[in-house]
């Protein structure tokens, strides 16, 4: 059980890393969303911070909402190929696959890798599908109306999401990996609720040259523990002993 707890114990801390990080990318992407998801609000919400607050963390908790529920099919797709594959080639082949898409991520943020951007047509077909129901739900009234907004928008095609649900197919399970993908969507919380609220200062720090290289080789980095998570060994120790 050691190695697959500190396995296990990767996956989720570097998705939560992962998400703070790429949070540069949801901010290209997410950006002109989130703004059209407040303006679709009342003036008199839009104007007040107190009352805006709430919707805004709606609308993100819908997403990461949507988030864990991928991550637990993520984690019946492990479960699927290990029958095949066997639980040790089947988990190292899933690592390795996860790696190399987070370092194309890295790459992608840092200016380095603008193909990567391809991968996001993978979930194009579903977005199709699933995205005139979130046109229903606008105007968005009430803060049930801003959930259920926040789910769809998290099926919205991300190569970062996909980097970090390939990330959770290595968790072990579909607890773990719907966990793995909860931590992911916590760590793009702050940048994601701070476009909705200071629009203008989070787009200028999107846009900083080296702010998103710094994170790019961040994710580099991430994507090196979670190939090699006996590489860190803060996951290497503690985690039999309790945690």
């Amino acid at each position: 059980m050691h190695h697959f707890d500190s396995s296990f114990s990767t996956s989720y801390l570097v998705a939560l890393v992962m998400g703070l990080f790429s949070a540069l990318h949801c901010l290209g992407m997410c950006g002109s969303i989130i703004g059209s998801l407040t303006l679709s609000l009342r003036k008199e919400i839009r104007e007040s911070k107190a009352q805006l607050l709430p919707f805004v963390f709606s609308y993100n908790f819908g997403r990461i909402t949507s988030y864990t529920l991928a991550g637990y099919l993520a984690g019946l797709v492990h479960n699927v190929l290990m029958l095949p594959l066997g639980e040790g080639h089947g988990h190292r082949i899933l690592q390795i696959v996860s790696a190399l898409i987070m370092a194309g991520a890295g790459l992608h943020i840092a200016g380095w890798f603008p193909r990567f951007a391809y991968i996001e047509k993978a979930g194009a077909v579903i977005w199709r599908r699933i995205e005139p129901y979130g046109r229903r739900l606008i105007p968005v009234q009430t803060l049930p109306q801003a959930y259920f907004l926040g789910m769809i928008w998290g099926w919205l095609p991300c190569g970062l999401v996909y980097a970090a649900i390939t990330l959770a197919t290595t968790a072990g399970n579909e607890y773990r990996g719907a966990l793995t993908m909860f931590a992911f969507g916590m760590g793009t919380l702050p940048a994601a609720v701070g476009i909705g609220i200071m629009t203008s200062l989070m787009m200028r720090l999107s846009n900083l040259r080296k702010f998103r290289q710094v994170s790019g080789i961040t994710l580099i980095i991430l994507a090196l523990l979670a190939a090699f998570p006996w590489l860190n060994p803060g996951m290497l120790h503690g985690i039999d002993n309790g945690l």
